[in-house]
This record gives C-alpha cells, structure tokens and sequence, in this order.
C-alpha cells in the first residue's frame, strides 16, 4: 500500500547544516489496508442493496482510517496534540488520534543526530582570523520539550553551535587552539551542552575536523619551526662538546703524576696511526725527546727496510750497510 509523507526541508543557519527534517505522516501500510478494506465493503453492500450511502460510508470510513491509524518508527516520539494542547507522547508503534480533535504536530526523531557548522572569520584572542570547522553529535532525551520549548529545535542547536565556538575562539590563543584540540572540544561541548539541555537536547561530543590560518602566517610560523629547530640542535651540540671537554678533564685527572701511563697511552697512540698504511705522524720534538720516540721510529724504520712492515710516510729507512769490503 502506498504511504504518503509530506516532508518540510530542513533548515538552519547558513553555515550550519542539520541532518533530517520534520514530517508530518499520512498513511500507512495498516491504515491504508483497513482504508481498503471499508471501501470494498461499501461497493459490495452497494451491489448487494443498490444504495449508494453504503459507498459513500465507506469512504468516510477509509477517510477516517488514514487519518486516525498512524504508526511510529522504533526511534520516533510523536507528539500528540488535542484542541491545541498538548495531549500525550505517542509512539514507538501504532497509535490512534481522533481525526479533526487530534493532530501529530511533530514526530521527533530520537537518535544520534549530526550537524557541522562553521566560525568563519573569527578572531583569536591574539588577534589572528581562522575559519573553524566543527561537527557536533546531539540526542532529543525529551521529546516533548524539544517540541514544545523551542519551535525549531534544529535550528536553535545549529545557532548555539555556532555562536558558543565564535566564543570559545575569541578567548583562546592560536597556539592552544592548535595544539589543545581535546580541551577545545570538551569546553565546546560544555558551553552548547548548558544551552540545549533546557529543550531536552544533550550534546553527547563536538570534534573540530579543520582549522585554517592565513597563508602568509602558515609561512611564518613553519620558519619558526625551522628555527627553533636549529636552536635545539646547537645547543646538544654545545651539551655534547661540555661532556667530552669533561671526559677530557677526568682523564687528564688520571695521567697527573703517572708518566708512564701517559708515555704509554702515546706510544699506543703512535702505533695505532704507524698501522694505516701511508699515515704521516707528526710528532713535537719536545714529545720525542720526553717520551723517547725517537727509539720507537728507529725501530719502525728499521722494519719497514726489511720488509718486517710496510714502508711509513714520514719514516725514512736507513740505508744498508756494505759489508761487501774490509776494514
């Protein structure tokens, strides 16, 4: 059977869309089958009689059936007026209303809605305009006040959405609006929250999806960025440099008055670079004649001459001796 619904658009304010709209519902699948029912009935005791009351009967009751037998879906509150005062909560289910007594002036729709809205423009407290983004997740808890308290819910929540983040934006810093989303969520849904609760409408979360800033100040604070950057790395760098000068003084701690643990560590150092092959060691005269280096590179020469070790850079290899003549 056909089910006729008139629906009204939805509206709201310009930069806030709400999801669904109001209906008012004429017909339905049962009401239409017993509308079906009493038309037949009438034509056939019309056959049966030859009276025509008997079909026009009928179709005042089908009439009346479509108007009276309405049915509400699992998640819909349909509210029920009588003589223009409010009368009951109607729904989920099937119900009936005296037809021309009785009217459904809203059917309120009970589950999570979702609804964006936009602060476009706004100013931050520091003074910097920023287009917000946002969407917001409510619920009707009363059905009778969403309808009765206001007269476009939808509406009233898209405006208070809106106006509590212009709010919010003007008493927050660019930087905590930027890097403090959850607080700016929560206090957002609080501020919205305290201003629908009195239409029986909870707003169960609100979650800022995008924030746009000017691109010349995106430019302005990526160099921020870069610089604060560089400043961290030299100052590790400086840190790291202090830490060695210390192992360095530590060190230097160790070697005070024990010069053979500091001839030692030379020597080992000389020989670490006497093994890479093409090496040059400059060595101080000073550090020769005090550490008797001089015996250390005979002897490295004198290797190298006999094929002992390779050749050095810097170390000459005696000549040999003739041994060919006599005295």
């Amino acid at each position: 059977m056909p089910v006729v619904t008139v629906s009204a658009p939805p509206s709201g304010p310009s930069s806030a869309v709400v999801a669904g709209g109001q209906s008012v519902h004429f017909g339905n699948a049962i009401s239409w089958l017993v509308a079906f029912i009493c038309f037949i009935d009438g034509v056939w005791l019309v056959a049966l009689t030859g009276s025509v009351l008997y079909a026009i009967a009928g179709a005042i009751l089908a009439l009346l059936a479509l108007a009276s037998i309405q049915i509400a879906k699992a998640w819909e509150k349909a509210i029920v007026l009588r003589v223009g005062r409010f009368q009951r909560l109607a729904g989920p289910g099937i119900f009936f209303v005296i037809p021309a007594v009785d009217s459904v002036a809203a059917w309120i729709d009970q589950r999570v809605q979702t609804s964006t809205f936009v602060a476009e423009q706004t100013l931050t407290r520091d003074t910097v305009p920023v287009d917000v983004d946002a969407v917001l997740f409510w619920v009707v808890w009363d059905a009778k006040k969403a309808a009765l308290e206001v007269a476009s819910y939808r509406d009233a929540i898209g405006w208070a959405a809106q106006t509590a983040l212009r709010d919010i934006i003007g008493t927050t810093f660019l930087a905590d609006l930027l890097s403090n989303r959850q607080a700016i969520d929560t206090n957002l849904q609080q501020a919205i929250d305290g201003r629908t609760t009195p239409w029986g409408i909870t707003v169960q979360s609100v979650e800022i999806r995008d924030i746009k800033i000017p691109e010349n100040l995106q430019d302005a604070m990526s160099r921020q960025a870069q610089a604060e950057r560089e400043r961290q790395a030299r100052v590790i760098l400086g840190d790291a440099e202090r830490q060695i000068a210390d192992s360095f003084l530590e060190a230097a701690k160790a070697y005070v008055g024990n010069p053979v643990a500091l001839h030692l560590r030379a020597m080992n150092m000389l020989y670490e670079g006497l093994k890479e092959k093409g090496a040059m060691i400059v060595v101080p005269s000073t550090a020769v004649e005090t550490m008797g280096l001089g015996a250390i590179s005979g002897l490295a020469s004198m290797g190298a001459s006999q094929g002992i070790v390779g050749p050095i850079s810097g170390v000459n290899a005696p000549a040999p001796s003739d041994t060919s003549g006599g005295s």
